[in-house]
């Protein structure tokens, strides 16, 4: 089986831990908030195929980037993660919203005003063969030495040994986190190892939304709650990152009362809606396990 013409690659997955980490055997990178995306790039064909981990094809979405196969020296199968940037950041709400839009025209102006970057971190195959049985560091030089980098296309930088210093640095700038890589690790398609460990700062936890409530200043803050030995209870509002606009590009249905089964404090001028969607929320752990400066970082249907 050829991977390039086959296609359906399922991306190596990344362990969890919580506190960072020195060592000689592991090189760092920052965790790039983005999407998670499969590029197949063949320069003498002219062709370029853009795939989510899931295999749905993302070059539609993101047109600005049809032509990296001119980026890159040879028929190559990259790994890596689809940014959008705003104000010097990723932005992973704008990115989510980029890979869902259908209307041509809404994608031609947002690859103008916010145009993706394809992050390259890892490299599965060169030159009509697979490369994931060599070490990390092998594929990291044949990655750095076939890409050629532009304002669409960038290689991960790491550096060795020093993770702690580099997880300060990211917290410093509110990053993510870092990716902590073993040196000598192979590739492992679809496979969760110690190989790749991430290690966050911003924490993402999921809620049940609820009801929203229209502030100043054309403001909308979620009212949020999680369901606790199968009974719904409040776990108070998210407003950075909502806006109605956003809330109703997905389908929900008003209620006349609270989910809650009462109306929380401060919440009497709240909209009810069914508790159907989920929001997912990264936020700064404080040390009393609550969160600090919450930010709406996707909504999705429950199952």
């Amino acid at each position: 089986m050829d991977l390039f013409e086959e296609k359906g690659i399922k991306p190596m997955l990344i362990y969890e831990m919580q506190e960072a980490f020195d060592s000689d055997e592991y090189v760092y990178e920052l965790k790039w908030d983005g999407i998670r995306c499969i590029a197949y790039l063949d320069p003498d064909n002219e062709y370029t195929d853009l795939r989510n981990k899931r295999d749905f094809k993302l070059l539609p979405r993101v047109p600005e980037l049809e032509n990296l196969h001119k980026q890159v020296k040879q028929k190559c199968i990259l790994d890596g993660e689809l940014i959008a940037f705003k104000n010097g950041a990723p932005d992973f709400y704008e990115i989510q919203r980029r890979a869902i839009l259908t209307d041509p025209f809404k994608i031609r102006i947002s690859a103008n005003s916010v145009p993706a970057t394809y992050v390259a971190y890892d490299i599965i195959y060169l030159n009509d063969e697979e490369v994931i049985w060599e070490p990390l560091m092998k594929r990291k030089e044949l990655l750095s030495d076939v890409v050629i980098e532009n304002e669409r296309i960038a290689v991960s930088r790491f550096i060795e040994k020093n993770g702690t210093y580099l997880f300060e640095l990211a917290k410093e700038q509110n990053l993510e986190g870092i990716v902590a890589k073993d040196k000598e690790s192979k590739y492992w398609f679809g496979k969760r190892s110690r190989d790749w460990i991430k290690v966050k700062y911003l924490k993402d936890a999921d809620f049940v939304i609820c009801g929203y409530v229209l502030k100043e200043n054309n403001m909308t803050s979620l009212v949020i709650g999680n369901y606790i030995d199968n009974k719904l209870e409040y776990k108070g509002h998210v407003t950075l990152g909502v806006s109605l606009r956003k809330l109703n590009q997905y389908k929900y249905k008003k209620i006349n009362e609270s989910p809650f089964g009462y109306v929380p404090y401060e919440n009497e001028e709240a909209v009810w809606i069914s508790p159907e969607l989920i929001c997912t929320v990264t936020y700064m752990p404080n040390e009393n396990g609550s969160m600090r400066q919450p930010v709406l970082k996707s909504i999705q249907r429950s199952l």
